[in-house]
């Protein structure tokens, strides 16, 4: 594979994934393969992989169709899921549009209704999370509920999926993950090599790259020059250093990281969805294939688990690695669980490591913008 010899075309590549991504999903309906379309890291992608179907990820961070799902949905409703709907809802979405089938999950109590709306529209499959994932009977609920998206799948696509193919998709996803995860070390790198914008930018778009293969040489390649280029001298200047957690930051919520950015700081984790909560821990690739996707999957850190010490240890592990300064808990509005724990973020940031911690609440409209840059600002500041 040719490396661009310009890192920013490289980071352009990814920003432009998710365009060039709807063309990519019709050349493959034109070519009878299937698509499956997900909201959330619990899915277990190898199901679908197995099945020969691509997985992707559906539009939800954006408030274009928002105003278009209130008129079915209560305007105090997570963003999220009204970006969600709205989308499916009126087919401004190429991904939903040609999804074979969507799978959802219970995550939390308005995904689950929105997903009664959506299946009169879209074929959908809800997977039914425990709210624990420390106890046998948990395990052994979410290990039926692989099961049955494998069943379901089967029968979607008629075919049926051998012990062979999934483990083959699952050491796939375990390179990918591996991939995914060596570039966003980088932000253990002090000072930093690249900008929160530009890890974000790499990490949300590589969602929106088919090629899987493909996709994992590219992420080695990019990895690799940055390291290269860092010894070479190229970094940026020291400043305070921010891990993010909470909700999944992407599309119109990277306004958070742009407000921290712009006032002083350098976002170099990222906790929560869209960085290392979903790919820190790989699937085993020896013993029973079901019992090592219930281990992996249940190890998510959602705040929709209870006790969540998933996450409270993640973020630990990553305020030692990435070196981090404070953390900044972004949570979308009216998102009860995210927003009920950051009692424990809290108590936990500053009992078990001394350092700042500060919560936000916003949505995907840009009317917040001024006052994120004055609390992020002040925040920085005290650092």
């Amino acid at each position: 594979m040719s490396l661009i010899n310009e890192l920013p075309a490289i980071f352009d590549s990814f920003s432009d994934a998710r365009r060039q991504g709807f063309l990519t999903v019709l050349e493959l309906k034109e070519q009878n393969i299937p698509l499956v379309g997900t909201y959330c890291t619990f899915m277990p992608q190898e199901i679908a992989l197995a099945a020969g179907a691509v997985v992707v990820s559906l539009c939800s961070t954006s408030d274009e169709t928002i105003e278009e799902a209130e008129k079915d949905l209560p305007r105090n409703l997570c963003p999220l899921i009204k970006s969600s709907y709205g989308f499916g809802k009126t087919d401004k979405c190429p991904y939903f549009y040609f999804s074979d089938l969507v799978v959802g999950e219970t995550t939390c109590d308005g995904k689950k209704k929105m997903y009664e709306y959506m299946a009169e529209f879209k074929p959908v499959h809800v997977m039914q999370l425990p709210n624990s994932a420390s106890d046998d009977a948990s395990r052994a609920l979410w290990r039926a509920e692989i099961l049955r998206l494998q069943a379901a799948l089967e029968q979607q696509f008629g075919r049926k999926i051998s012990e062979h193919d999934l483990r083959a998709a699952i050491a796939l996803k375990n390179q990918e993950r591996e991939a995914l995860s060596s570039f966003y070390r980088l932000g253990q790198l002090n000072p930093p090599a690249l900008s929160g914008v530009e890890i974000l930018k790499v990490v949300y778009g590589a969602t929106f790259k088919f090629d899987k293969n493909a996709l994992i040489d590219e992420l080695n390649a990019l990895t690799a020059k940055v390291r290269q280029e860092y010894e070479q001298g190229k970094r940026l200047e020291p400043r305070p250093r921010i891990l993010i957690t909470g909700c999944p930051i992407g599309g119109a919520a990277e306004k958070v990281v742009r407000a921290i950015e712009e006032n002083g700081g350098w976002v170099v984790g990222y906790e929560n969805c869209t960085g290392a909560k979903a790919t820190e821990m790989q699937v085993s690739e020896e013993g029973d294939v079901y019992d090592a996707l219930t281990d992996k999957y249940l190890a998510i850190g959602c705040s929709c688990i209870s006790p969540n010490t998933q996450r409270l240890n993640l973020l630990s592990q990553m305020i030692d690695e990435y070196q981090a300064d404070g953390v900044i808990d972004v949570i979308l509005q009216a998102c009860h669980t995210y927003a009920v724990e950051s009692l424990a973020i809290k108590r936990h940031v500053r009992q078990q490591h001394d350092i700042p911690y500060m919560a936000i609440e916003t949505d995907y409209s840009n009317s917040d913008i001024g006052q994120l840059n004055t609390r992020v600002s002040a925040f920085i500041e005290m650092m």
